[in-house]
């Protein structure tokens, strides 16, 4: 079994001597082996040095969907320490919120995707603790879609965004602690960054691998499945199709009234259904889009996980999409995630050019080969932060 970040703190409490009073940054995934949350065993286990919690999008007890519902600050009801809402009236902690901390810990699981915006919280936490000389230390958890593959365009830095801070692609392939660390250095944060790095983890392999439970990090995202899919079907967020929120299944499940699945898969190129079966089916959102309506369209069935490419595959059902239903189909207007003045298409892809691509019915390999070279210098890059083997 994979041992987390948090895991070795509880069993080696020594390794934070000198970091003084301590924040958490935390959710109701952040737990151990055995369920039990982070703030209680660090409270047993560090007595007196846990003074502030933080919490990151949707609360940290997972209560708000989709993005710009914010949480309100509060209190820990066991422990009655302040918890700090990271996704508020501010999305970058105040010097006010660190003034009780030396080092605040961050207990967070990712999904290995950029627009992910944990990995965004984490980065302003730790631009506000280099300007208040504070450290962060983050107990690494596993990337659950494995952390080899890569897959998509690098973001265009005009483009970004708190669902896409720096120049990486969708799937990034690192864990968080990688992440921040390729950050803070490359990109010269300054924070003072430490990395308890897991043991046992074997980056080739997915979630279910590493013997810990999932938890889900998000509220809809249900299973490990989810997260498979995620890095692809996440772009139906910028657009009227239904990405199956509201249903058991988001993410997984996708479609909307006017769709004919039987043309969309007939318009798709047969290359990007690699590793996938797409079922026909329909669902009634119960919230989100469509609410209430019947929705025609697919269930995902992801059969070979190491040839499915969730990123291509989704650009490629757009491209079906758009040009079958000019009229019928939209991208969604703004605001995503505090833009107000872009398309959410054009911020969660990260540049207009894709966009601009789907609709001329530019093949999505020829646009893979036009990411072709930044992608592989990213990945040069990367390869310096890289903290478990292969």
């Amino acid at each position: 079994m994979v041992v987390t970040g948090l895991q070795r703190l509880l069993r080696e409490p020594g390794i934070l001597t000198g970091a003084g009073r301590l924040g958490l940054l935390y959710n109701e995934a952040s737990v151990d082996s055995g369920f039990q949350a982070a703030p209680e065993l660090l409270h047993r286990a560090l007595p007196g040095r846990l003074t502030a919690l933080f919490g990151p999008q949707h609360g940290v007890a997972l209560t708000e969907q989709d993005n710009m519902r914010e949480t309100a600050h509060t209190t820990h009801p066991k422990l009655g320490l302040p918890i700090y809402s990271l996704y508020s009236e501010t999305r970058i902690p105040s010097k006010e919120m660190l003034d009780g901390v030396d080092t605040v810990l961050v207990d967070l699981q990712d999904v290995g995707t950029r627009v992910y915006t944990y990995g965004t919280t984490v980065l302003h936490l730790m631009e506000a603790c280099a300007r208040a000389d504070k450290g962060v230390v983050i107990l690494d958890r596993p990337n659950p879609i494995n952390g080899i593959d890569v897959e998509g365009n690098l973001l265009d830095p005009a483009y970004a965004s708190f669902v896409g801070p720096r120049a990486i692609p969708m799937r990034h392939g690192m864990t968080l602690g990688e992440l921040m660390t390729l950050y803070n250095e490359a990109d010269g944060v300054g924070c003072r960054l430490e990395v308890i790095a897991m043991e046992g983890w074997d980056r080739r392999g997915y979630f279910e691998k590493t013997g810990l439970p999932w938890v889900p990090p998000s509220p809809n995202m249900p299973l490990v499945q989810t997260a498979v899919v995620y890095p692809g079907q996440v772009l139906l967020e910028g657009t009227n199709l239904s990405e199956g929120r509201g249903t058991t299944r988001p993410f997984e499940l996708f479609g909307a009234p006017f769709l004919e699945p039987a043309r969309v898969l007939a318009t798709m190129e047969k290359r990007a259904l690699s590793g996938v079966i797409l079922r026909e089916t329909q669902f009634r959102p119960t919230f989100n889009k469509w609410d209430g309506l019947v929705c025609h369209g697919f269930q995902i069935h992801v059969t070979d996980r190491q040839l499915f490419r969730p990123y291509r595959f989704t650009l490629a059902l757009l491209s079906a999409v758009v040009k079958l239903y000019p009229d019928a189909f939209k991208w969604s207007d703004p605001p995503y995630e505090y833009v107000y003045d872009r398309l959410p298409i054009d911020v969660i892809l990260g540049s207009p050019n894709i966009r601009a691509g789907l609709e001329r019915g530019q093949s999505v390999f020829d646009m893979e080969e036009e990411w072709h070279h930044d992608l592989n210098e990213l990945l040069k890059l990367r390869a310096g932060f890289l903290l478990y083997p292969a």
